[in-house]
């Protein structure tokens, strides 16, 4: 498709941009090309659009051309276009849609993060889930990324959790505000300082999630570090206190740095922690952060900024609330009550593999309900078992073709059916590397489902094993499952060979 795209620029003389029309009567593919130009050359649209036509039905790939509405250029291909298109996806395999970035960078993505507490829940693991895409995808778009889990492992919260395990080993209730839950007494059942232990088993649960961190960074450390991170930042003393002038690079309002009783804020441990990022030789750092963090963005960005970087190499990734029905009704979460649904519970009850689909199948800046019930089903009305039963089915057809070479020559004329899946499958690079972009992993699951509508239905209405197209079928089947693979793996899901 892009290849399409840029043989048409080339004879038109500026960038077009194709789109699939809803209507297969309107080509295989339309552009409007003309009507962007016609406003240029103050000329008539249909005129243009004629001009143009005459041009782009020249090339090899076209087959004819057609003139519609205002000046809308609609485009029938040839079926040596899709022969060539199938034949780049085999030819690249497992790398197809794989970018390698113009301007590669070193990325950090910091996700997670929850302070170890208690277990992970579903909320931080939509934190997870996103944040691990998202790094899947700057992997893919040909990036050096790093996962980083921040947390703390000091302050008057991680005291209250320490207090409340305390409590239970004596055999009292927790203090006011403290944690409670079976977790808490599992813990006062061990030994020693329960923040490493609880650590041990978050990691464990994300590593199951299938999110593996390359790095740890404690909050206690950080802070060592906030004199030499406040020595480099823009500030001035007023009531007694020393504060940030994050005003002059883009925040809402300076931030106070130092209190007036020489204790430091949040946000100094948050300069010192960007510092440390930048200095280990990161060119972007992003953070995955809850939706109670909007006001962060501003002012980490006026850190970069102050620090000497440009701001727009600090991204946040805000990310809404799950919500889980079971039964029609809501689950409600809280970590302090002990009422709070855990990841490990959560994958126990609908499996890896649709935990991870669900939490990334809308956009992060969207809320989340997940019907649980729906979730766990093993049928085609839960689209991951959906867009993995066609992995499975195809997978079946390539074991049972045997020696069969997987072809992509055109021997007779294809049926619409064939046509659609080689156009679903050329568009894979271009929505990856927009994925990538806009951090939008969502967009991936759903383009998993559509690849998944046009094979169940080419499979439906064409034999492959024994047709007279047999080579180039099992070359279309082959093409599709290197796909549908990639985009389950794209966000943590697994592709099996059977089901």
């Amino acid at each position: 498709m892009q290849r399409l795209a840029g043989a048409l620029s080339a004879v038109a003389g500026f960038p077009v941009e194709l789109e699939r029309p809803s209507d297969p009567a309107h080509g295989d593919y339309a552009t409007n090309a003309a009507l962007r130009l016609a406003g240029r050359l103050k000329r008539p649209p249909r005129e243009v659009a004629d001009e143009l036509a005459g041009r782009i039905a020249g090339l090899a790939e076209v087959a004819r051309v057609e003139v519609a509405g205002p000046g809308f250029l609609n485009l029938f291909l040839d079926d040596a276009w899709f022969g060539s298109a199938l034949g780049l996806a085999l030819a690249v395999g497992g790398d197809f849609g794989a970018r390698s970035a113009a301007a590669p960078e070193r990325v950090q993505v910091e996700m997670v993060s929850a302070n170890p507490t208690g277990p992970i829940t579903v909320a931080s693991a939509r934190n997870g889930a996103y944040g691990d895409s998202v790094a899947r995808l700057l992997s893919f778009a040909g990036h050096d990324v790093e996962r980083e889990y921040y947390y703390n492992d000091a302050g008057a919260q991680m005291e209250r959790f320490r207090e409340s395990v305390d409590a239970a080993r004596r055999g009292e209730e927790p203090p006011e505000d403290g944690y409670r839950g079976a977790y808490v007494a599992d813990l006062a059942g061990e030994s020693g300082d329960p923040v490493p232990r609880m650590l041990e088993r978050i990691e464990a649960t994300l590593e199951r999630f299938r999110i593996h961190f390359d790095s740890y960074e404690r909050q206690s450390v950080v802070e060592a570090e906030i004199p030499e991170a406040v020595a480099l930042l823009d500030t001035y003393e007023s009531e007694g206190a020393l504060w940030a002038r994050t005003s002059a690079y883009g925040d809402e309002k300076d931030r106070v740095v130092i209190r007036s009783d020489g204790t430091p804020t949040y946000f100094a441990a948050d300069a010192a922690y960007v510092r440390r990022k930048y200095a280990k030789g990161f060119d972007r750092l992003v953070y995955v952060l809850g939706a109670d963090h909007h006001g962060y963005v501003a002012r980490l960005q006026a850190l970069a900024q102050m620090l000497g970087r440009p701001r727009e190499s600090l991204e946040v990734l805000i990310y809404q609330l799950v919500h889980l029905t079971k039964g029609g009704e809501a689950t409600k979460m809280s970590k302090r009550r002990g009422d709070v649904v855990f990841l490990d519970d959560f994958i126990d009850e609908i499996g890896i593999d649709a935990a991870r689909w669900y939490l990334v199948s809308r956009g992060h800046d969207q809320t989340i309900e997940i019907d649980v019930d729906l979730a766990a089903e093993k049928t085609a009305k839960n689209p991951v078992y959906y867009v993995q039963y066609a992995h499975a089915r195809i997978a079946g057809i390539l074991r049972n073709a045997g020696d069969a070479v997987p072809a992509a020559t055109v021997s007779a004329p294809l049926a619409p059916e064939e046509r659609d899946l080689v156009k679903r499958i050329a568009e894979f690079p271009a929505v990856a590397a927009e994925a990538a972009q806009r951090r939008a992993p969502h967009a991936i699951a759903t383009y998993a489902i559509r690849v998944a509508d046009d094979f169940h239905r080419f499979y439906h209405h064409h034999k492959v094993l024994g047709s007279e197209a047999e080579a180039f079928r099992l070359g279309l089947c082959s093409a599709t499952r290197t796909v549908v693979a990639r985009c389950l793996d794209l966000v943590g899901v697994e592709a099996p060979e059977r089901m």
